[in-house]
């Protein structure tokens, strides 16, 4: 009884439940046969333990990421996916079109001057290049002949059906006739309207694409130097650059060893001249894209480079007397060449004539080269080495004797993939160069030979090979658009050839 608040209660408990009697006792395996008779009924789990225990991300099996989506997210081309889709590209491109040259010109020309153009005749287109945006195609021959085409009326015309070469009198934009031998033409990078050609025998000519006439607003010439024995030295031009940052200023490759530099606003006359060491021909002029060096190539079979920046230079260009200026380097290709231990064995590598260079416009610092035996390579310009290299079989090998040993032939990059089209020595057709800056490219040099493993045949086991396509003639000379990468292939027979995928109907 709990006394509290002056009344008495009593506390109330449930009724209790009657206890339940206990479990009977277990009978534990006391002996080894009563433990296996006991695994009989035991069925095991299986149980992953790497959950418990803190697993670091190398043991992780990580998903394949798709490429594809990786680019339509940020929108970047990564490098091995670039050279995984040049291999596509590369093995789609056919001859799609052939287009021949006509002569319906009415030009003036004297008796001699109508001679010469008939002995070229019939001897190759020397030179093509586009504009900028891949409008207006532009060729010379070496019969004296100029030829700015529409690009789309020949892409056009080459997808039909019809078998043949056609005729290319419908696409002239321009027609010109010159009396003397053409090997180069270029667009002004800074104005489009305007197309410079000259000759390794004259001078150079300026012509505007805007007005209807067959006459040059501009000729720029060089003055006649005299050499030690007093006799006057020609100056005929052999490749011409103009510079991105200023439509007036341009530089040419002369055959007397020399750059010559105009400012178009000054005169006629060059007002530098950027020397060589010697007096060879210089057969390709390059700017770099800075418009701070520039590159020049020859008969030596060496290349020199010469500083246009500020100084000194800069005061003389700017003066009306003309300067002179000599390289700041100079590279040897053949003593380059030399290095590479795996092509010292197989040849006798002496110094060869170089034909062109050329930026590759997918990596600044590398620079291709092209010699007149059909080697072409690529110098990095900042360790001066030879990173690729391609060699055909000279043509005396198949016991042909083509006369495309004779013309100056010009490759040309393809402008977002490290490919580079050559004109083929010994065939008819051109030799697509994977000069990708890898090495997984199927021309990459391997400075540590070894006879048992090359870069080359492990690039040949990763599918990675260089491409030629078959053409009906012998290719001189080569351009590609700057946007949908078609080849433009300007041949020996005066034609146009344009390489690009097969057309179909949807």
């Amino acid at each position: 009884m709990i006394h509290g608040h002056n009344r008495p209660f009593k506390l109330q408990f449930p009724p209790t439940e009657p206890r339940s009697p206990p479990p009977p006792p277990c009978h534990f395996p006391t002996s080894i046969a009563d433990h296996r008779e006991m695994d009989k009924y035991v069925v095991r789990r299986k149980v992953d333990y790497s959950l418990h225990l803190p697993s670091p991300i190398s043991r992780r099996r990580r998903r394949i990421r798709w490429k594809r989506s990786l680019i339509e997210l940020d929108g970047r081309f990564r490098h091995c996916y670039r050279h995984d889709s040049a291999d596509l590209l590369v093995q789609s491109y056919s001859e799609i079109g052939s287009f021949r040259h006509s002569y319906d010109a009415n030009v003036q020309l004297n008796e001699s001057q109508h001679r010469e153009n008939e002995i070229f005749r019939g001897q190759g287109i020397s030179c093509i290049d586009f504009d900028n945006k891949g409008y207006y195609l532009a060729s010379v021959t070496r019969s004296g002949s100029l030829f700015v085409h529409d690009f789309e009326t020949l892409y056009h015309r080459s997808s039909h059906s019809s078998q043949g070469p056609k005729d290319l009198s419908v696409e002239h934009v321009m027609h010109v006739t010159l009396p003397k031998r053409l090997d180069v033409v270029r667009w002004n990078i800074a104005n489009q309207d305007e197309v410079a050609c000259s000759s390794r025998k004259g001078e150079v000519f300026v012509f505007d694409v805007g007005y209807i006439s067959s006459d040059p607003i501009e000729i720029l010439k060089a003055r006649h130097l005299k050499d030690i024995n007093g006799s006057s030295i020609f100056h005929g031009f052999s490749d011409i650059v103009f510079a991105s940052s200023d439509a007036s200023r341009l530089y040419a490759s002369s055959t007397s060893g020399a750059i010559c530099t105009w400012d178009r606003r000054q005169g006629v006359y060059p007002c530098l001249q950027l020397k060589s060491d010697s007096q060879e021909s210089l057969n390709s002029v390059k700017l770099c894209p800075d418009n701070q060096i520039i590159l020049g190539a020859g008969n030596c079979g060496i290349i020199y480079l010469w500083d246009v920046r500020g100084g000194r230079m800069a005061a003389t260009s700017h003066s009306h007397k003309e300067s002179s200026c000599l390289p700041f380097t100079s590279i040897k290709v053949a003593t380059l060449l030399r290095r590479i231990k795996s092509l010292q064995v197989q040849s006798d590598i002496v110094a060869r004539e170089i034909h062109s260079i050329d930026f590759d416009p997918s990596c600044q610092h590398h620079l291709a080269f092209h010699l007149d035996d059909g080697w072409s390579g690529v110098l990095d310009l900042c360790n001066l080495s030879v990173t690729h290299i391609h060699c055909p079989p000279p043509t005396w090998l198949n016991g042909d004797d083509s006369s495309s040993t004779l013309h100056w032939r010009r490759p040309s990059w393809l402008p977002s993939h490290s490919i580079y089209v050559v004109g083929s020595v010994s065939q008819k057709g051109i030799h697509l160069l994977d000069f990708f800056p890898n090495v997984r490219s199927a021309s990459r040099v391997d400075y540590s030979y070894d006879e048992d493993s090359h870069s080359a045949v492990k690039a040949v086991e990763q599918g990675k090979v260089n491409k030629f396509v078959p053409l009906s003639n012998p290719v001189v000379s080569c351009t590609v658009h700057p946007f949908d990468s078609t080849i433009i292939a300007g041949t020996e027979k005066e034609s146009l050839l344009v390489i690009s995928q097969t057309h179909g109907n949807c």
